[in-house]
């Protein structure tokens, strides 16, 4: 019989330590059921954050295998950031309905399927589909694994240091995916950077299946399934818009329709968000100043900082010629960055004050971009890779902590997990249109010249405009996030 943990109400739906001995024949004593729970899930984080970034340096040989276009090679990381996106908050839901458990090996389930679908690919539609079943699997699985992990370890000491391993996990999945990625492809094949998953994946589904306690919330809700499809559709109508007017104009019907029908679609998104009683995205929230601001600071950003590792990726391999392996390698001081800002940015808050510290992490970022602009063909990895990304990382980490803050700041606590999935969605999605919106300026500049001038061209007017973009980013905070006196009142 299994056990089911209810939250009661009134209470963040965090579950409560199991009060129940292992069952009978496990050999394994509370304590190490309970570090087992843990790795379960900080596995099933590392993998959802690890296949946002490992295809990165994957890329030119996926180009080349496959056949896709430039335009349609950005889908590899689109149609996975889309949809897990698009669904992430929807599965947050579905876990607390239908047991955070149950929906834990479900998203596992599809995302290591998707992964054994996309590795062993043959056309470029099929690696897509794949990935976007993977970005579905992984939006069900990603929003149970803090949940399972604090259900399972009792306040303290020892829940701290879970979730101090389950971050780490998660930022070490984001930064290690380049590198991690170029090995499989340099050593085995591009393929890989999808097939490694298949294995990990089965291990944890059995691993979870065993010690894994069930629980969900009380409170009974539907799902909001239309509000989740609405504002996919319209994320990707209106992605697919901005790629097509790279190659046909603005004003050519080809862009012109997919344009209006994304734009249409998520306008339809906000009308039945607002008439819905259980609402995907409690529209309420966003009367609240610091919610409202912090989660259009973090889209915008997200918009430009996401596409760093896409460009330069692309520039170490196809300008520089860098080995898959090289480019993971030469992008692990950005990686590292990332996670020293994040690190960095509390100790900042505690003396400035989390509105300096973010708009502080965008203009360093913005530094770091505008540097990474004056790029050419012929630049050593000191000037033209390390330094300038190790700048454009660390503001983005610098940033991203007090920007969660603010975000979080004046909801009710009853909120609290609605506006921490908020600011997740509002980065990735804000990624998802940049990526569409950078690349398609990268590719008007290059003009389908394969030449390293050309391309180096179209990547460094990619990085001008994602300064464009911060700068206006640093302006809108200055003049919408809450002042700290206000944060804190």
């Amino acid at each position: 019989m299994s056990h089911v943990q209810r939250a009661s109400p009134g209470t963040p739906d965090l579950g409560t330590p199991d009060p129940v001995p292992p069952a009978e024949g496990r050999a394994d004593g509370p304590g190490q059921r309970m570090w087992a729970v843990v790795l379960a899930a900080c596995a099933g984080q590392f993998l959802v954050v690890l296949d946002i970034s490992v295809v990165n340096t994957a890329l030119p040989s996926i180009r080349a295998d496959l056949g896709l276009s430039a335009a349609e090679l950005q889908w590899v990381v689109n149609a996975y950031s889309i949809v897990l996106a698009g669904f992430m908050l929807l599965g947050g839901r579905a876990g607390d309905l239908y047991g955070r458990k149950r929906m834990f090996l479900l998203g596992l389930g599809v995302f290591t399927v998707a992964s054994l679908a996309g590795g062993l690919a043959q056309e470029g539609w099929q690696l897509l589909a794949a990935r976007a079943c993977q970005g579905l699997g992984a939006a069900v699985l990603a929003p149970s694994t803090l949940t399972l992990l604090t259900s399972a370890v009792p306040e303290g000491p020892a829940r701290a240091r879970a979730i101090a391993t389950w971050t780490a996990v998660g930022a070490g999945g984001g930064a290690a995916g380049g590198l991690i990625g170029g090995v499989l492809t340099e050593t085995l094949s591009w393929r890989w950077t999808l097939l490694v998953n298949v294995p990990i994946g089965a291990a944890v589904v059995v691993l979870g299946a065993w010690w894994l306690v069930e629980s969900r919330a009380e409170e009974r809700r539907r799902l909001d399934l239309p509000g989740a499809v609405l504002v996919t559709a319209g994320l990707a109508t209106l992605a697919y818009g901005i790629v097509q007017t790279e190659q046909d104009g603005w004003t050519a019907p080809s862009a012109l329709l997919p344009l209006s029908a994304g734009l249409v679609l998520l306008g339809a998104f906000v009308r039945a968000e607002a008439l819905s009683k259980t609402p995907l995205m409690p529209l309420k929230l966003f009367r609240i100043r610091s919610v409202a601001a912090a989660n259009a600071a973090m889209f915008t950003c997200g918009a430009a900082m996401f596409c760093m590792w896409y460009f330069m990726t692309l520039y170490a391999q196809n300008v520089l010629h860098y080995s898959p392996m090289e480019a993971g390698l030469a992008l692990m001081p950005s990686s590292l960055a990332v996670v020293l800002g994040a690190k960095f940015a509390p100790r900042l808050m505690r003396t400035f004050g989390a509105r300096h510290v973010a708009v502080l992490g965008v203009l360093v970022s913005a530094a770091g971009f505008g540097w990474q602009s004056t790029m050419d063909a012929h630049a050593s990895y000191m000037t033209g890779i390390m330094l300038p990304g190790i700048v454009m990382m660390g503001g983005a980490g610098l940033a991203g902590t007090p920007l969660a803050s603010l975000a979080t700041s004046g909801a009710a606590p009853g909120d609290a997990g609605v506006v921490s999935g908020l600011i997740n969605t509002s980065r990735v999605m804000g990624g998802a249109l940049g990526l569409s919106v950078l690349a398609t300026v990268a590719a008007a500049r290059t003009g389908g010249s394969l030449s390293p001038e050309a391309l180096t061209a179209g990547y460094a007017l990619a990085f001008r405009t994602g300064t464009a973009i911060l700068v206006g980013c640093v302006l809108m905070m200055l003049l919408w996030l809450p002042k700290d006196r206000e944060h804190q009142a």
